[in-house]
This record gives C-alpha cells, sequence and structure tokens, in this order.
C-alpha cells in the first residue's frame, strides 16, 4: 500500500513517518528547495520559519498538555525538539538547524519513505493522499484544492520576527530574566521608560510598510504584525508583547515596558524579538528596532517579513479525522487544515496519519477522544461555523468537566484526564 504525502513541514513530516512505521509505503513530496516559498530559507525539512519556539512546556498549559499526548503517540517533532532544545525558561525552543536536521536525517534513512523534490501541482482523489503543503502551498495547488472543494479562497496573511545577533546586544542596558523567574533566566529583557516607549510607538505606528497584496487585512490574531497591533490603542502592546510585569529587578523595579529576546539557536550567537512579527520595510526595521534601549547598535540578521498563509474552511470539507468527506481517500493536516501553530500542525499531521491507517485497515477512521486536546482540535476543525479561523491548542476547546470541582483544579484535571483517555485509545 502506498500514500503520497505532499509537503515535508511539520504536519507532513510527521504523518509521513507515522505512516512509515505502520509499514506503509510513503512517497513523500518536497517541492522546496527545487521550488521555493516567500517566506522559506531553505530545503531543510520541517523548517520553522516564523519564531523557534514551540512554546509552553507546563503540562498545566493547552499546548503542554499536547506535548505530552504526542509524546505518548512517539512523535518525531517532539523527540527532535527534545534534541535540539535551547534555554527558554519554562517553554521548549529549539535549534532551528539541529531540529530539521534530526527530522530530515530519520526521514530519508527509513526504509519505507520515498523523498520526490518536486512540486505537486493537482490531487489524485483515487489516491491515498495526506495534503501537508502548509501554509505556503504553491499556487498551482492552491488553485486546484479550491477547484475540487468548491471554494472561493483559501488563505491569509501571516508575519515572521526579525532576528538580532547576541553580540550586538548591549548587556549594559538589557539584562537576563524569564518572566516571574518562570525556569532559568534565559530571555535578554530591553527595558523602556515611558518617554522611550512613547517615542518608539510614535515611530511605530507611523512607519512605511512593505506593499502587500488585496488580502493583507485577513491576519490571524495569534501572529498579528506588532505595527497593526499597535494601532490598536496605545497601551495594546504593554499589554501584550512589551509588559513589562513579572520582570522586575533590584536595577529595573518596574521598567514602562519591556521588549524581550529569545534564544534562536544553540550557540546563543542569534535571539529573535518576542512578539515582533512585522511587515514594516526593512529600512524601517532598522531604524525603529534601533530605538530600544540595548538594540541601539543592533546587528539585524534576519528582518521580518510578510508571508501567504493557506487554510482551507475545514468545518465544511473535513470530518474528526481530518478526513475529507467528499473524498475518503483524501486527508489534511497542518495549517492548511485550518489548526494554527507549530505543535498544533504536527499533532495534526499525526492525527490525520492514526486515522489514515484506521481507515486503510479497518475500513473507517476513529478520531481521538475530544476529552484529548488532539480530539478537541480535530472537533473544532470539524464542527460547523460561519466564524471559522484558525486555533491555537486551548482549553475553551476541550470537553467540559461534568462533575462539580474547584476550580484551581480545573487545569489538573483535564490533563489527566486527557491522559488517561488517550491512553484508553490506545489501548
Amino acid at each position: 500500500m502506498t500514500i503520497k504525502v505532499i509537503g515535508a513541514g511539520l504536519a507532513g513530516s510527521e504523518a509521513a513517518y507515522y505512516l512509515a512505521k505502520q509499514g506503509f509505503e510513503v512517497k513523500l513530496y518536497e517541492m522546496r528547495p527545487v521550488k521555493m516559498t516567500p517566506a522559506h530559507q531553505t530545503g531543510n525539512f520541517a523548517e520553522l520559519v516564523c519564531s523557534n519556539s514551540l512554546r509552553s512546556n507546563d503540562p498545566l498549559n493547552a499546548v503542554g498538555l499536547l506535548k505530552d499526548e504526542m509524546r505518548l503517540l512517539n512523535s518525531l517533532i517532539i523527540e527532535a525538539a527534545e534534541i535540539a532544545k535551547v534555554p527558554a525558561g519554562s517553554s521548549l525552543a529549539v535549534d532551528r538547524e539541529v531540529f530539521s536536521g534530526y527530522i530530515e536525517d530519520k526521514i530519508k534513512n527509513h526504509p519505507n519513505i520515498e523523498v520526490i523534490n518536486e512540486e505537486v501541482q493537482t490531487i489524485d482523489i483515487d489516491e491515498y493522499t495526506v495534503i501537508a503543503a502548509g501554509p505556503l502551498a504553491s499556487d498551482s495547488l492552491a488553485q486546484h484544492i479550491r477547484e475540487l472543494f468548491h471554494m472561493d479562497q483559501l488563505h491569509f496573511f501571516d508575519a515572521i520576527a526579525p532576528i538580532i545577533e547576541k553580540d550586538s546586544i548591549n548587556m549594559d542596558i538589557a539584562y537576563y530574566k524569564s518572566r516571574y523567574d518562570k525556569g532559568d533566566a534565559d530571555y535578554i529583557n530591553c527595558p523602556m521608560t515611558k518617554e522611550q516607549y512613547d517615542a518608539f510607538y510614535e515611530a511605530l505606528v507611523n512607519a512605511e510598510t512593505a506593499q502587500v497584496k488585496d488580502f493583507e487585512n485577513n491576519v490571524f490574531e495569534g501572529c498579528m504584525p506588532v505595527e497593526v497591533m499597535a494601532k490598536r490603542g496605545a497601551q495594546t502592546l504593554t499589554f501584550g508583547p512589551l509588559k513589562p510585569v513579572g520582570l522586575e529587578t533590584e536595577k529595573h523595579p518596574r521598567p514602562y515596558a519591556v521588549v524581550q529576546l529569545r534564544q534562536d539557536d544553540a550557540k546563543k550567537t542569534m535571539y529573535n524579538i518576542v512578539g515582533f512579527q512585522t511587515h514594516l520595510t526593512w529600512g524601517e526595521q532598522k531604524r525603529i528596532i534601533q530605538m530600544i534601549p540595548g538594540l541601539e547598535n543592533a546587528n539585524i540578521l534576519r528582518y521580518g517579513v510578510m508571508h501567504r498563509n493557506t487554510y482551507i474552511e475545514a468545518p465544511k470539507i473535513l470530518n474528526a479525522g481530518f478526513q475529507t468527506q467528499k473524498y475518503p481517500k483524501i486527508f489534511f493536516a497542518g495549517q492548511i487544515s485550518g489548526v494554527e501553530g507549530y505543535v498544533e500542525s504536527a499533532a495534526s499531521g499525526l492525527n490525520a496519519a492514526i486515522n489514515l491507517t484506521n481507515f486503510i485497515k479497518n475500513g473507517a477512521i476513529r478520531p481521538l477522544p475530544t476529552e484529548t486536546m488532539m480530539g478537541s482540535m480535530a472537533k473544532y476543525v470539524s464542527t460547523p461555523s460561519t466564524t471559522f479561523v484558525p486555533m491555537n491548542a486551548n482549553f475553551g476547546l476541550i470537553k467540559e468537566i461534568d462533575y462539580k470541582h474547584s476550580k484551581k483544579m480545573r487545569k489538573q484535571l483535564y490533563y489527566d484526564r486527557a491522559i488517561e483517555s488517550l491512553k484508553n485509545y490506545l489501548g
């Protein structure tokens, strides 16, 4: 039995590896580096285009629970993240090159996987296929998907944060600390006075942006360009990525605002600016970043860019196994399926592969329990909605506790129930 997987990103890599371990022959198609996307820098598998953080490791955080569920399912992506992790407080952040290299090595050396570097432009509805083309599917494939499922459009815009050379950060001004001292002091913090923040804010909201297409305004809330966020109000940033609380020290009792930088590689030579996804012109980015105290001589190793993200209107197309309702042999996974975030994308690839395996072996999908985060995400993308948008893992998606309990114990109860439910599912 041969299965085609389109895309060697997080979801595609996860799906291909799981299916190969089940004994299927997998043809994994990846158009990079033969044809690049507007945002990818390399042809590496599972390249992390935006941040290098897979977010919280706390099991009582929704994405922390999601990771633990994936560990129970022997996730390749989580395995690689543990190998490639770099200090990031209570979060799981990785060295991008080590992370991608580990995944690529595992896949290319699996005897059941054939890697094919070419663009897939059309889908054969009679072939078992996982479409994990990611948020940057080629124009030809995106057009074919639109025609196949009779959709008007399937894209929105996303943004990438700049990366700064560590040695160019002025540590006489900046300082190390994690918010509320959670984990080690892994973040570099650049404190601002009110006067400094006001000047920075005015420059930011009046800065020149790069030219984008007419569908730019359809931006996912969780990855909003910092300049767009700032225009919602002068204090929006101080309650968001520049929030100063939990970052006090003896020298900095309470800055008015704080810009944080997070380690981006194992050598600690590169740091990305947290929450600073942007599509300002490169000249404006340099000018405004160098207004931040401690970054006045910042060497910008990678500028922020704006790029197109592609996703389907999943509730009209998918069931709770990421299988298309119209064409049973076709499955979607990753951001194109309507999930949002690195971990969520990988989890959807795993979920799709599990259900495709069940479909081939048993003639029917077997959705994961809605008590789990993975099952809840699958239910979200397959539940009819008139306002469907991509969604990160969150406890609002998960099935509620149906008995009286202490509110402060709710997340622990969610976690315990999810893990028990998944273990029962696995038998």
